[in-house]
């Protein structure tokens, strides 16, 4: 159905709304849908260039100059959206705080007879909110703050929005959103909206722009045909990880994430040096699946001097699990909760890139391929070559792509 409408993200800092505000935008930009996205923080770097409109006090509610500012920042989006609706445009997205009922309800008087749509993101997650404060305390705006000053900073500016927080309650089309889960919590909607069920869908569904799922180089354990344990890169391995990094040179990779494991650090570590102001996240829900009383043991050696684990796991290799260990079974939970965590922290629009290790990265492929539970432990997962995924509503693009020169891909 056609029309008009104005979303309004509501929610706490680093909450998610940008992130689902530009997968909204995106997505419905995809079917066609003229979209056009007003974010008051971007504006708010532009007019108030420097440390002052970055500090936690600009955000006081008793700062009456911070407040004047905040409050002409939002009437110039909002004017702004009100042209572009009235100028042909179909969907205006105010991505902004918008934590009091006072600024939502000036909201609704700006736009008197358009439907509005009003989406408020949470997240309990503590552990991914946590990463997501420390990731936004690198923000250029923080530049001139140490880290430790400017999740301080950050922090205290969270505080001063609680403290005039007030949820969505007695606006006629809402939607409570978690968005770490990517779930509809709660939805009142009194009206007929335009683009409504798309909306539902985007909300609810992983969009992939670019993620490059890559395996650590080479190990000393690999070499041994050793499993587990925490070797380092050989000289091959290094090498594999400059190649990489001259492979995605000229690719923007904001953001590399890893396991606690040494490999995977020495293997994305050329990569984000030859990047502008890239960062490295290890993940714990990204370790190698751990063989319990086998690490650090050869196959053959197992087949020999445990003949009992070779037999049993045998027959079904994903159910199988380690004597005081793991298997892909029992990994899966923290596989899948890793990859929440990646697109939590990652803004929509932006490269993904994740080095992991081959039954991780075997989960993760298959999360996305729906491959069959006794296909996983077989997946391919060469060192040589990385897998480039790319998901939208309107395709699904999956790539094994070599690191040298003149790449050529191998496409399903």
């Amino acid at each position: 159905m056609k029309g008009k409408l104005v979303i309004v993200m509501v929610g706490l800092p680093a909450r998610g709304k940008s992130t689902m505000g530009r997968k909204l935008g995106r997505t419905l930009e995809l079917d066609g849908i003229q979209v056009r996205i007003f974010n008051n923080g971007e504006l708010r770097r532009k007019m108030e260039a420097g440390e002052n409109s970055s500090s936690a006090e600009f955000f006081s509610p008793t700062n009456a100059r911070g407040k004047e500012m905040r409050e002409f920042i939002s009437r110039t989006n909002i004017e702004a959206a009100r042209t572009f609706l009235a100028e042909g445009g179909e969907v205006a997205i105010l991505d902004a705080s918008n934590v009091t009922r006072q600024r939502r309800r000036t909201i609704a008087e700006a736009f008197p007879y358009l439907p509005l749509c009003y989406i408020e993101c949470v997240n309990a997650d503590e552990e991914a909110l946590e990463a997501n404060l420390e990731r936004k305390a690198t923000l250029k705006e923080f530049c001139h703050l140490s880290p430790e000053q400017a999740l301080e900073s950050f922090l205290k500016r969270i505080s001063y929005y609680e403290s005039i927080y007030e949820p969505l309650d007695e606006e006629a089309n809402r939607i409570l959103v978690d968005s770490f889960d990517n779930c509809i919590l709660q939805e009142q909607i009194s009206e007929v909206l335009p683009y409504y069920d798309r909306i539902r869908d985007i909300l609810t569904t992983r969009v992939v722009r670019n993620l490059f799922l890559v395996r650590h180089g080479e190990t000393w354990y690999n070499l041994e045909d050793r499993i587990g344990g925490d070797s380092e890169l050989t000289e091959k391995g290094r090498e594999q990880a400059n190649g990489l990094a001259d492979h995605f040179a000229t690719i923007r990779i904001p953001t590399i994430f890893t396991s606690n494991y040494v490999r995977t650090r020495q293997t994305a570590e050329p990569i984000a040096e030859r990047q502008n102001q890239c960062s490295i996240i290890a993940l714990p829900e990204f370790n190698e699946i751990h063989a319990g009383v086998c690490e650090g043991m050869t196959y053959e050696e197992i087949r020999h001097t445990m003949p009992h684990v070779a037999k049993a796991r045998g027959p079904n290799k994903y159910r199988y699990i380690y004597p005081e260990g793991e298997g892909y079974i029992t990994m899966e939970e923290r596989v899948h909760r890793g990859l929440k965590k990646v697109f939590f922290l990652n803004n929509y629009d932006e490269n993904i890139m994740i080095v992991g290790h081959r039954a991780v990265n075997r989960m993760i492929l298959a999360s996305f391929l729906s491959r069959q539970e006794a296909e996983i432990p077989y997946i391919y997962m060469p060192q040589d070559r990385y897998y480039h995924i790319q998901i939208d509503p309107h395709k699904r693009i999956f790539e094994l792509i070599p690191y040298k020169s003149n790449p050529v891909a191998t496409k399903w």
